[in-house]
């Protein structure tokens, strides 16, 4: 059993096998007891499991696979059991059954061992590939059965449920159900022994390995093992037959002769004690002899264990003490009842069964009926204790609170109660006493706390006690009247008639003290009428109707057939045939017999109806004293609570007055007068004193009816009445005595007439249809005229008071009116019955026009706060009735209340005044009312009906009505809901939601007119932009101001409507409600096709508004909100819009080409298409403006042979020019269009073109307006012109070759006079055409600046010689002169850039061209003088100018305006330090010794000035770090990019300024502290995350600040690494343009001043410090760092004796300076945070020079890095030329030991009169002030 590398023995050729040692063993007989893997049984099975295949017979039986598994079953770890299980039974499932056979040798201990797991999931899944297994082998299990069968019985009795289901499952997979008593018959042996031995011998620590299993597990194990095998051993003698059961009777009595066993009883688990109590019952049922040879023990362990109270233990203990009392006669001998029994039991059931009261009392009438007479002897003390505890147990805290443990109580002490009745019948005066106790002392006084007690009145007290009593009754009669039955004990009958009078006494005085009292509360009076109601009737009982549902086991009393059971003997106990002690039974109604004696006792006079009718009539009588006397409301409704249940003709008799009874005996039963012979003047004189007519005299002789009418109509007259309820249900008593229905018309009628008030008529019509058989019982009263008419007038008065507003309703009469008056109304029109309605059909006709008529006034009221409640009733009239009458469309009053209602739901609240509440019960109103119409109305719209007049409304609202958003939002979805409505009740036929759909449409001239009044400057915008030829007649100077307005035009609300409409219209007729499924097969075509390409055209009528003004902008949102875009493009693709939007192009043109042309776009379309709407281009011909729309669209699409064949159409026209008939200008446009989309052009064909333009210009020079007034100019003209330059321009961007000399000078003294002709009309630059003729000059000259910048190499040969320097010298000069005073005089002459009349698109092409301005031209300039006194500047003039003049430009809020200022300024910026270097020789330090402050150009602070403090009022409120959105193109954005654009200017002159002038610079800064505010505005506009956008691409050409280094290219995208763009005429994203300059700013402030920035970050407090070093050090550290690498490498700077190499990756700069035999090496090393932190500088290689010397430039270098305000290269310059004057000889300062000073770059020039040494200016400041002393920090001498 060595390793496996061990040395084997000698000739052992084989490895050690422990299989082959167990076969050796078992061969030789020999047993390793305990040895783990062989079995201890007897059998001869193998009990292991072979590891690999051996040359054992045996083992080549199992499968390898079913081996491994095997193996892992063994394993100790549940999760690997588990799964081993589970793989187990899936192998048995999918293995065939040979293979699944050679594993039943190992199966059962492997089975026995796991099926007892501590793992649930475990023996469940063992159970279920058990069974798995048993369907494999079937039979061949049997072999087996006998080692598996005990722990398989144990693993059914499972305490986990699941668990013992599948071995359940298993073993009726196995065993037939008549063959499994067999099979545990056959292993009864084995069974008992594993039982045995788990119960007996099994202990938790045997069970499992003390060493590895914890405590808590060994002892769960061992209890689950102990309960499991109690129940299996019930279980077993369960089905086991009795000879089997005798069989093992010697087995069984060996194990209850164990004392461990008994000692179960008192286990401290609930389980174990409650499976023992189980087995004990089973043992006294089954094998009652064992339990009788043990019945010392068995007795003193159950009864004993009385009050063991375990909800798990009680239930099988009471079996037990019940199946003991019947099996063990003398059980009583063996413990003492009085001493250790009864005590515990009273105590229990005093405290109510201790919350079990639903599973112990059950088993009290059992219990007490095996009682014997010893232990109940004396009886009336006995029963005495008995009940008073059981009682007593009502008053427990849980009695009370559950209602089940309530009603287990009851139903048991009532049950006890009449079998001990029973038990006590006769006249012994002991039995007397017991019977009397029992009624006297136990039934009443229960019965008088439960009329205090709201629980036990809802419980089954009242009905026991009527069942009780109801079986009295019938025994009663029984004993004295049964003559075929065998003769009942003597005194019976005399026992219950006794019993009963003295209850009904008894019960009468009870009720009797509880009525007469003066103020009695409510709720014994209700306990009282429910007794009396459930005594007369119990089967009215809610306890019983609920008690049926269930299907419960009760206590059945045995049948009255057989003779009453004797003293001592059980009712229904020992009855059965089955040994049982109780009988079950599934109702407690009284057997056939007894019902059938119940039903002949009741034909005559009943004890029981004398005594309860007599009770309740005095009981009313006593009453009735009450009320008359002392007006008691209590005993009022105690009288309605008794006439609802006892409405008989004796009692009303008893309620009437001596003086109000009628003369004739009612009580004999006459009805309604009709005795013989009474003479008709008395039945007249009768009705007088009732108000009732000759004809209804009659009536009067009824007692109900005159106690109707002289009390209850009286009480219900009571001023201040309120609760009227109890009162109606007394006239409905009343009325069920009268006999006919007739009889009960005439007098609802009356009472009717008697102004009772509304709210009772509510109710008596409310209870009158409550019912099917009320309905028709009262129907002719209900459909009568009399109410009918009553219904109308208050319908009237109710509309009539509405009407005059809340004013009139203040009264409570008036209040009380409307309460109930609305209501009744309500009911009457939407209760039916039988599809008819409640009242006379044209009642309900008539109060449905009363109700439209009043809507339809009070919608027209101005006074809509006083009509909210008036609308408000009646919509909720409308609506019950809308949607509980069928049919009731069909009036057609009520189609027109429907419209009415829908247009309140259609209009909106500002004009309605309705609140959100009432509108949306009209909304539900509408929506309950379409749904009625729809289900009525045929497949066509009629003229006249709702939904006819309902379209006529909504097209004159969308017309006729000037319609807000909120107006047309709520129109939109009324007719939406209206439109989802018809869809969804009509889902198989769609006609009526398609004629309706085309009833809403508008008509083509409605649509011509609604597009004639849509504002016309849309047209503006594709003007400019070149997608619209337009020369129409231009509307006047006051058309183009567009006026804020909060009304939408017609055309956009139809649009917006019946796109929603048709949208959701073929949503819901798709089915699913996908947009991209949509089917408008449902939908007309045609009509649908113009509708839908009105809405088109609105929506691009939108899109060239640009979306303005604000009320354009909403309705676009609007549209979004409502996704209407994509789903009306989606309905489009369905529809063949191409030929109808093709059609309007060509006969209308203007917007509808654009139209076509989006359309087109998003659908995209085929040459062939395109083809077959047009035929050939010579169809376009002769050209008009429509046809030029049309070809401007089609222009892309056509194929080459196409557009060529236009090209050659439109240059025949223009050669033909001098016909008159020929349109040039279209000509012009097509030929234009043409080019932009194919530039392959022949020459010859451009230079006819050219040539054509040079004719015009000698014949008809006219046609190019020089010096024309463009105000008086025709659109057509001015559109021929801009023809021409777009030619011009287009000819030199795309074909400058053709251009001679003579072509060149037209070219550029045509464009030189149209700018001159520009400059003179500024004052009409409002003009759309005019600014088209401005921007297309201007696009013109800004293509010629380009062009001669950078002329195409192959073109420079062939210009003319001439041509540049005329264009430089002469005509470029003469452009700009006269653009750039263009440019400065827009903003004087349109001062409001809001305005719609500001030419935006004007200085957007100017600024562009001026961006191309030459510096000289600008340096130059010829501006008019604009100086500012005091002012101080070296500048001069025309540049100071230039800078006045521009710089407050950049506050104009015109973004083109602004940038194009900047670019301008950009160049100059550069230029002007010279003017202050030329100045600085004559500038002296301060007195302090600092370098003296030099100001920027001042124009460029004063806009910085001037901003600094509006951006504080902007961003004060925002905390440094944090983002502040700014809107887009507002005066905020101007206002910040105005200020941003300016700190750029100032960044590049700063850049631009030598180091000396720099210093001064940055003194004044830091003076003014502008570049402080400056950072704390850049930390509120810069994002938290810069990260650029994914949809923003930096524009190529742009110089905002340098690119950045290679490594951050591969770093993700942010404003830092990007360029900004800062086009004049581009602008993408303007939402990031001013994060992304503010991210520029800072950068550059960053990379050119370094120190300042770096000085005012150490001087924030802690937050604000953190937060710029985190932001810097993560966005901007990286990218400067590469940046100044790379400028270190790309440097062509170059120093006499020093050398400057970088390393990239770690950031360094090596400076080598080296002269003579003196050799310098430094390491300069960027910090993370660069240029925040400090930089380092390291020490290299050095030879020659001194250490000290050495520390001093050190220090010196790290100095200027530190607070020059510079590049790297720039510091390291600066500390050579130190250096250099130091090896010149210049002596250092003594101070600061540097030749150069840090911050001014000064040399020493203060000298020491004593000692000769010179310091720096600002060196001796600091030692002055420091030390305080004015001696020389050398010589200590005065310094002078």
């Amino acid at each position: 059993m060595g390793g496996k590398n061990k040395q084997r023995t000698k000739g052992n050729v084989r490895p050690s096998s422990s299989g082959r040692a167990a076969e050796l063993l078992a061969r030789e007989g020999g047993v390793v007891p305990g040895f783990v893997g062989f079995g201890l049984s007897t059998s001869n099975d193998p009990g292991y499991v072979p590891a690999v295949h051996g040359a054992e017979d045996i083992d080549s039986l199992v499968d390898g696979d079913f081996r491994l598994v095997l193996r892992k079953l063994s394993k100790r770890d549940a999760v690997t059991k588990l799964k081993a299980v589970q793989e187990f039974g899936a192998m048995c499932q999918e293995r065939d059954a040979e293979a699944v056979k050679g594993v039943l040798p190992y199966w059962p201990r492997i089975y026995c061992k796991i099926s007892v797991d501590h793992d649930r999931r475990v023996r469940e899944a063992a159970q279920q590939a058990f069974e798995q297994l048993i369907l494999k082998v079937k039979r061949n299990l049997a072999p087996y059965l006998k080692s598996i069968m005990g722990h398989w019985l144990i693993a059914q009795c499972d305490t986990y449920t699941p668990a013992s289901s599948a071995a359940s499952a298993a073993f009726q997979a196995a065993f037939p159900l008549n063959k499994q008593p067999e099979a545990l018959s056959f292993c009864k042996d084995e069974i008992l022994t594993v039982l045995q031995e788990n119960l007996l011998k099994e202990t938790a620590d045997t069970l499992s390995d003390p060493q590895n299993v914890p405590e808590e597990e060994r002892e769960a194990k061992y209890v689950r093992l102990l309960t499991s095998s109690l129940l299996a051993l019930k279980r077993l003698l369960t089905h086991l037959s009795p000879p089997d059961r005798e069989a093992v009777g010697e087995r069984l009595a060996q194990l209850l002769a164990q004392a461990k066993f008994w000692k179960f009883s008192k286990h401290k688990i609930p389980q174990v004690r409650g499976a023992f109590f189980e087995v004990v019952a089973c043992v006294c049922e089954l094998v009652p002899e064992l339990a009788r040879a043990e019945s010392a023990r068995v007795c003193s362990s159950v009864l004993l264990s009385i009050d063991d109270t375990d909800p798990v233990v009680l239930p099988p203990l009471w079996a037990a003490v019940l199946h003991v009392l019947s099996a063990i006669t003398g059980c009583w001998s063996h413990v003492s009842a009085k001493k250790g029994v009864m005590p515990k039991l009273w105590v229990l059931l005093k405290e109510g069964g201790r919350g079990l009261a639903t599973a112990l009392h059950p088993n009290l009438l059992p219990f007490i009926s095996k009682l014997p007479e010893e232990i109940t002897t004396p009886s009336l003390d006995f029963y005495s204790t008995f009940f008073t505890n059981v009682i007593l147990g009502l008053s427990s805290e849980r009695a009370i609170s559950s209602p089940s443990e309530s009603a287990a109580i009851v139903v048991a002490t009532v049950e006890c109660l009449r079998y001990c009745l029973l038990q006590h019948t006769g006249e012994d005066q002991e039995l007397q006493r017991v019977q009397s106790m029992l009624i006297t002392d136990q039934l009443l006084p229960l019965l008088a706390s439960a009329l205090e007690s709201s629980s036990l009145q809802s419980g089954p007290l009242f009905t026991q006690v009527a069942d009780m009593l109801l079986s009295w009754e019938k025994r009663a009669v029984l004993s004295s009247s049964s003559s075929s039955l065998e003769e009942p004990p003597s005194g019976t009958e005399a026992t219950f008639r006794r019993a009963l009078t003295d209850f009904w006494e008894g019960l009468g005085r009870l009720c009797l003290r509880y009525v007469d009292m003066e103020e009695p509360e409510q709720r014994p009076l209700e306990g009282i009428a429910a007794l009396l109601r459930l005594i007369q009737n119990p089967e009215s009982g809610s306890w019983r109707q609920a008690a049926r549902r269930k299907k419960a086991v009760k206590i059945s009393f045995s049948s009255l057939e057989g003779s009453e059971p004797g003293p001592g003997v059980g009712l229904g106990v020992g009855q059965g045939a089955d040994g049982l002690p109780f009988q079950e039974a599934g109702t407690r109604e009284p057997q056939p017999k007894e019902a059938v004696v119940g039903q002949v006792a009741e034909g005559s006079p009943a004890r029981r109806s004398v005594h309860l009718l007599e009770l309740v009539c005095q009981l009313a009588e006593v009453n009735m004293v009450h009320v008359m006397e002392r007006r008691s409301e209590s005993h009022l409704r105690f009288l309605s609570m008794l006439l609802r249940s006892f409405p008989t003709r004796q009692v009303f008799q008893v309620l009437l007055q001596p003086g109000e009874a009628t003369a004739d005996g009612l009580t004999q039963g006459k009805d309604l007068g009709q005795e013989d012979g009474q003479p008709c003047d008395t039945l007249t004189d009768e009705g007088k004193d009732l108000g009732l007519g000759r004809e209804d005299a009659q009536l009067a002789q009824n007692p109900a009816v005159r106690f109707l009418l002289l009390r209850v109509v009286g009480w219900l007259k009571q001023e201040g009445r309120k609760d009227t309820d109890f009162l109606v249900d007394m006239v409905f008593s009343a009325l069920q005595c009268c006999g006919s229905t007739d009889h009960k018309t005439r007098i609802l009628n009356h009472v009717t007439t008697m102004n009772l008030g509304w709210g009772v008529l509510l109710q008596v019509i409310q209870k009158a249809s409550a019912e099917a058989v009320y309905v028709e019982e009262y129907g002719g009263w209900l459909k009568g005229s009399v109410l009918g008419v009553s219904l109308i007038g208050l319908a009237t008065v109710l509309c009539e008071r509405g009407l005059r507003g809340s004013s009139s309703s203040s009264s409570s009469y008036s209040s009380s009116l409307h309460t109930h008056g609305w209501a009744l109304i309500s009911l009457v029109l939407s209760h039916q019955h039988n599809n008819e309605t409640l009242i006379g059909k044209e009642y309900v006709e008539k109060i449905i026009d009363k109700l439209h008529a009043t809507l339809s006034e009070a919608k027209g009221m101005s006074d809509a706060g006083n009509m909210e409640p008036l609308v408000s009733f009646i919509s909720d009239v409308a609506s019950n009735f809308f949607s509980s009458v069928k049919g009731c469309l069909l009036l057609a009053s009520a189609e027109e209340l429907l419209l009415t209602v829908f247009q309140l739901c259609a209009q909106d609240q500002s004009i309605t005044c309705l609140s959100d509440a009432l509108l949306q019960k009209l909304k539900q109103a509408c929506s309950a009312g379409v749904c009625s119409l729809v289900n009525v109305l045929e497949t066509s719209v009629v003229e006249g009906s709702f939904l006819h007049s309902a379209a006529l409304w909504v097209k004159n609202q969308l017309i006729s009505a000037p319609l807000g958003l909120r107006s047309l939002q709520t129109l939109v979805q009324a007719v939406q809901s209206l439109v989802e409505s018809l869809s969804s009740a009509q889902r198989s036929d769609r006609s009526l939601l398609s004629q309706f759909v085309l009833r809403l449409s508008l008509s083509e001239e409605e649509w011509k007119k609604s597009r004639q009044a849509l504002p016309p400057q849309w047209v503006k915008s594709p003007l400019l932009a070149g997608r619209l030829r337009a020369s129409c007649a231009y509307p006047c100077l006051d058309a183009w101001k567009l006026r804020s307005s909060t009304r939408l035009p017609a055309h956009l609300c139809a649009s917006a409507l019946l796109g929603h409409v048709i949208c959701t219209a073929a949503e819901v007729t798709s089915g699913d409600g996908d947009a991209d499924s949509q089917d408008t097969s449902a939908l007309e075509l045609e009509p649908l096709k113009h509708t839908v390409a009105e809405i088109l055209y609105a929506l691009q009528w939108c899109s060239e508004m640009d979306y303005s003004p604000a009320i354009v902008a909403d309705f676009h949102k609007m549209l979004q909100d409502w996704n209407l875009i994509p789903r009306v493009h989606n309905i489009s693709a369905h529809l063949s819009l191409l030929q109808t939007l093709f059609s309007r192009c060509v006969t209308e043109g203007s917007l509808w080409a654009l139209t076509l042309c989006s359309y087109m776009q998003t659908r995209g379309v085929t040459p062939g298409e395109l083809k077959g709407l047009y035929g050939n281009v010579e169809s376009f011909f002769p050209l008009t403006e429509k046809s030029v729309n049309t070809l401007q669209v089609l222009c892309p699409w056509l194929p080459g042979e196409e557009s060529e064949a236009l090209i050659a159409l439109a240059i025949s026209e223009l050669l033909n020019w001098q016909e008159g008939n020929l349109n040039v200008s279209a000509s012009m446009a097509v030929l234009q269009c043409c080019l932009r989309v194919d530039g392959a052009v022949e020459s010859e064909v451009l230079l006819a073109a050219v040539a054509t333009m040079m004719e015009w210009h000698n014949s008809k020079e006219e046609w190019f307006l020089f010096n024309s007034d463009l105000g008086k100019v025709s659109a057509e003209d001015l559109s021929l012109t801009v023809e021409m330059m777009r030619f011009l321009s287009w000819l030199i961007s795309h074909s400058p070759s053709v251009l001679r000399e003579a072509q060149w000078d037209f070219l550029l003294c045509s464009v030189l006079t149209w700018l001159e002709t520009a400059s003179e009309n500024t004052s009409v630059f409002w003009n759309p055409w005019v600014q088209l003729f401005v921007c297309e000059t201007c696009g013109l000259i800004t293509q010629l600046s380009e062009f001669f910048t950078a002329p195409p190499a192959a073109m420079v040969e062939q210009l003319p010689p001439e041509l540049c320097t005329e264009w430089q010298e002469f005509f470029s000069e003469g452009i700009n002169n006269l653009l750039l005073p263009l440019l400065i005089k827009i903003p004087d002459e349109f001062r409001e850039p809001d305005e719609p009349l500001f030419p935006l698109a004007v200085v957007r092409a100017v600024g562009e061209a001026l961006t191309h301005i030459p510096l000289r031209q600008l340096l130059e300039n010829q501006l008019p003088a604009r100086l500012v006194a005091d002012q101080r500047s070296n500048l001069p003039d025309a540049q100071q100018t230039l800078l006045n003049t521009l710089t407050p430009l950049l506050l104009f809020k015109a973004r083109p305006l602004q940038l194009a200022v900047y670019h301008m300024l950009n160049k100059v910026m550069p230029q002007l330090p010279e003017s202050d270097s030329d100045s600085d020789n004559s500038r002296v330090e301060k007195d302090d010794g600092e370098a003296p402050s030099l100001s920027p150009p001042t124009a460029l602070m004063t806009i910085l000035t001037a901003t600094e403090e509006l951006l504080e009022n902007i961003l004060g409120s925002v905390q440094v770090g944090e983002f502040a959105v700014v809107q887009p193109l507002s005066v905020e954005h101007c206002c910040i990019l105005g200020y941003l654009l300016a700190w750029k200017l100032l960044l590049t002159f700063f850049k631009s300024a030598p180091s000396n002038l720099r210093v001064q610079y940055c003194q004044y800064l830091k003076e003014s502290r502008c570049l402080h505010q400056l950072l704390l505005h850049l930390f509120r506009l810069m994002p938290e995350n810069p990260a650029l956008p994914a949809h923003t691409h930096p524009h190529p050409h742009t110089h905002a600040h340098a690119p950045c280094a290679e490594p951050c290219s591969k770093e993700a995208k942010t404003f830092f690494t990007e360029p900004l763009s800062l086009s004049v005429c581009k602008t993408e994203c303007p939402q990031w343009e001013v994060p992304h300059l503010a991210c520029s700013v800072y950068y550059g402030a960053l990379k050119d001043l370094p120190a300042m920035v770096r000085l005012w970050w150490n001087s924030q407090e802690k937050r604000v410090f953190s937060a710029v070093d985190k932001f810097t050090s993560r966005y901007v550290s990286s990218v400067l760092s590469a940046q100044e690498i790379a400028s270190v490498h790309a440097s062509t700077q170059t120093f006499h004796s020093m050398t400057v190499k970088a390393r990239t990756t770690t950031r360094e700069v090596i400076a080598t300076y080296s002269v003579d035999d003196i050799f310098i090496e430094l390491v300069i090393q960027l910090p993370q945070n660069y240029p925040l932190g400090s930089i380092s500088v390291e020490s290299g290689r050095r030879v020659g020079v001194a250490v000290q010397q050495w520390r001093n430039w050190m220090l010196q270098l790290s100095t200027y890095l530190t607070h020059q305000n510079g590049s790297i290269m720039e510091g390291l310059a600066l500390w050579k030329n130190n250096v250099d004057k130091r090896f010149e000889g210049v002596e250092d300062c003594m101070i600061c030991f540097s030749v150069i000073h840090g911050s001014n770059y000064s040399l020493p020039k203060k000298a020491c009169r004593t000692c000769k040494k010179k310091f720096h200016s600002a060196c001796l400041y600091k030692w002055f002030t420091s030390s305080n002393k004015s001696t020389c920090p050398l010589c200590r001498e005065t310094f002078f």
